[in-house]
């Protein structure tokens, strides 16, 4: 028998005393992206391993003439492996990942195509050194008159409560000297003990009639869970301002208070901080933010909290989900309407269908929220109902034909909503969403368009900086004063963006403060919040954005909310688009009238009579909802069948269709009773043509386990032809 190295010479004498116990074979999975090494491999653990840590042990090992990082995934050979006298010895690096995550992140793998290296990624310890927590908490009310806008952001963040240093620098934009310069004021003390604000809890306000019932039968479904039992997800339904989160909360403190662990999702980076912010105000010290913005010693020092069970409420967007966190008890998915939530990028999970994964396997209750739930929530879970706003009603919500009014993109009753908010103070959030100063450039003369090189799409006029951009790809080119065609000057502007909608409001209004958020403003570190911090401190604030400002904000004192184009999403081939936009209009409505404001909400659409605005001009979520189940059901799409979807993409506009064409082929040979539709060819990005196809079916595991295999049977056609191809299972977009 041969002796791996590192071990005892097999020549030694045995006499001499007695063997030493086998050293214990493990399978460990490569932390490599090639699809070659999709399984587990074959290793002998170093000497010494504790039997119970030997599952997600982080470890070099040897593969071929490199070494690579590697994770534990089981303990024995595997099948048809080497025998234990040919294998190499892995290096133990100390690192751990609890083995609940480990399970976890292979089952990731098999429901969505992916491999486990991909998904074992997911679940790593981030790096990086966790550092003592130094907490900034408010001290002075009255702001000195001269502060810089970031010192102002600084302090308007801090207005809910203390903070973390290093979260309120990555959300503000704000430096470590500037903090020091605001404490030597007086404005601000900096301590590294959370202050008394943050580690005391804090009661809840009274419940009303309706929130006390969802809160009872939330805590029966979490004691039910905690029971041994597998109760469905709750889904909590009710109108923007109706108490939601408060309702939620009673939901944590519940699993606090039976020694559990909870975790908050939210879709997006840009609310965690404001979630964890009103969270802390009850939990205190126990909340930790975990998420991708922030710096690598930040999230360290946040995994290590969770890990020692120092803090036991996580809040965070998709990546939160994968926290070290025991004993979970209650895993809250808010906005659950959100796309956000599933991933764009291998691996392509669904952090809701992931949230009810590791509840399961926790013994832990989910509990959706949004007003406005997706068609298959609503479709297949227990809802709890919150139909009344808190402490007034729901604004009304005005429908502008633009085909009659002429006045876009501000039309005449928008403008007398702005005049009000001018006179008599308050704030005003305008949905724009569409980046840039124009849709496209034509002239006038000859028709000629202006479009990217690399891309089947307009190029998108831009003020700050002047140029064509291309929205796919980045292109930018510079914008001609004449036609390249026929030299004509007379160049005309289609559609609007948000800076033309900032531009103009900013000159009929000069009384208004206007602020814009979109993609290209929060590109700068710290812009979000800051631009955000400064709406919620200016008393005369008009907010221009994209579909970032419909997000679920919470600020007082909105009186106008208005979607100035609300039929741009409906234009797009895609079976989700009415959900969408009436959800964002539904969304946006919310924004207004909060805290007993009067408020007052227009839509301006270019159809008005279509079924998607009707709906959402009277606030029906259920109206909606049900009828567009009804349309899903006749066409068979989700919840009645999922779909799965297979995209190519290569140089050759001949290629994607070809593969499709094959895969096509021999997927309805093995999957009879599901439905193809395609290959269709989509339009070009990134110089690169792609075509798409799309499976309806009863048994997506299956389905995308056959569309993975024929994918990779593909693997010689799409290196010859430098093509790759995605499968996605229950895809968001197509």
């Amino acid at each position: 028998m041969r002796t791996p190295a590192g071990h005892a010479d097999a020549g030694q004498d045995r006499d001499a005393g007695p063997e030493a116990p086998p050293v214990p074979v493990v399978q460990v999975v490569p932390l490599v992206t090639t699809r070659a090494l999709a399984r587990p491999l074959d290793y002998l653990a170093p000497a010494g391993i504790a039997a119970d840590e030997v599952v997600g042990a982080v470890v070099t090992a040897p593969l071929g003439p490199r070494t690579v990082t590697g994770v534990v995934v089981a303990a024995g050979p595997g099948s048809g492996g080497p025998p234990a006298e040919d294998l190499r010895v892995v290096v133990d690096t100390g690192v751990r990942i609890p083995p609940d995550l480990v399970e976890l992140a292979l089952r990731v793998a098999e429901r969505y195509g992916s491999t486990p290296a991909r998904t074992l990624a997911l679940v790593l310890p981030p790096k990086g050194t966790a550092r003592p927590t130094v907490w900034v908490e408010r001290r002075a009310v009255d702001e000195p008159a001269r502060l810089g806008t970031r010192q102002r952001a600084a302090l308007a963040a801090l207005a809910a409560g203390p903070r973390e240093a290093s979260e309120l620098r990555t959300s503000t934009g704000v430096s470590t000297g500037t903090l020091r310069t605001l404490e030597a004021a007086g404005l601000i003390r900096l301590a590294e003990r959370a202050p008394e604000a943050v580690r005391a809890p804090r009661r809840g306000p009274p419940l009303t009639a309706a929130q006390s019932t969802a809160v009872t039968r939330l805590r029966a479904v979490v004691d039910e869970a905690l029971a041994g039992g597998t109760p469905p997800p709750l889904l909590l339904h009710g109108v923007t301002g109706s108490g939601k989160t408060e309702v939620f909360l009673r939901g944590v403190e519940h699993a606090l208070a039976a020694g559990r662990s909870a975790i908050v999702l939210v879709p997006e980076i840009a609310l965690a901080p404001q979630t964890a912010a009103r969270i802390a105000e009850r939990f205190g010290a126990r909340v930790a933010v975990l998420h991708s913005g922030l710096s690598d010693g930040q999230r360290a020092l946040a995994y290590a909290r969770v890990r020692r069970g120092e803090a036991d409420v996580v809040v965070g967007p998709r990546s939160a989900l994968f926290a070290p966190v025991a004993r979970l008890g209650l895993v809250v998915v808010d906005e659950e309407h959100e796309s956000a939530y599933k991933q764009g990028e291998d691996p392509r999970y669904d952090a809701r269908a992931v949230a009810v994964l590791r509840a399961r396997a926790h013994g832990a209750a989910v509990l959706c929220a949004s007003a406005t739930p997706r068609p298959e929530s609503w479709h297949a879970l227990e809802r709890l109902h919150l139909p009344d706003r808190i402490g007034g009603r729901l604004p009304p919500i005005d429908v502008v034909d633009l085909r009659r009014d002429g006045g876009y993109p501000v039309s005449r009753p928008l403008h007398d909503g702005l005049a009000e908010v001018a006179r008599d103070g308050g704030r005003a959030i305008l949905l724009l969403n569409r980046r840039g100063e124009a849709a496209a450039l034509q002239c006038r003369t000859c028709g000629r368009g202006f479009r990217c090189d690399r891309c089947d799409v307009a190029l998108t006029l831009h003020r700050h900086p002047s140029a064509l951009v291309c929205h796919h790809c980045g292109l930018r080119r510079a914008v001609p004063r004449r036609c390249p065609t026929c030299g004509a000057v007379d160049l005309s502007r289609l559609g609007a963006g948000t800076e033309r909608l900032e531009a103009q409001v900013a000159a009929d209004f000069p009384a208004l403060t206007v602020l814009r958020l979109d993609a290209d403003v929060t590109a700068r570190v710290g812009a979000l919040d800051e631009t955000l911090g400064r709406f919620a401190a200016t008393e005369r604030a008009v907010l221009v954005g994209t579909q970032l400002v419909a997000k679920g904000h919470h600020f007082d004192g909105v009186r106008l909310a208005a979607a100035v184009d609300a039929d741009l999403g409906l234009a797009q081939p895609d079976f989700r688009a009415e959900e969408r936009t009436f959800s964002l209009l539904v969304q946006l409505a919310g924004r207004a009238g909060r805290e007993g404001v009067g408020g007052r909400v227009i839509v301006q659409s270019w159809e008005p009579d279509a079924r998607v605005i009707r709906l959402a001009a009277r606030h029906a979520v259920p109206e909606f909802l049900d009828g567009e189940l009804q349309r899903r059901e006749a066409l068979e799409y989700p919840p009645f069948r999922r779909l799965v979807r297979v995209v190519v993409t290569a140089p050759d506009p001949d290629v994607p269709v070809a593969i499709l064409d094959r895969v096509a082929a021999r997927a309805g040979e093995e999957l009879p009773d599901d439905v193809l539709l395609g290959p269709v060819p989509l339009f070009r990005v990134r110089g690169r043509a792609r075509a798409h196809l799309l499976l309806k079916t009863r048994r997506p595991g299956r389905a995308g386990a056959v569309l993975g295999r024929l994918a990779a049977d593909e693997s010689r056609a799409l290196r010859s032809a430098d093509a790759a191809i995605v499968v996605d299972v229950d895809p968001q977009s197509l």
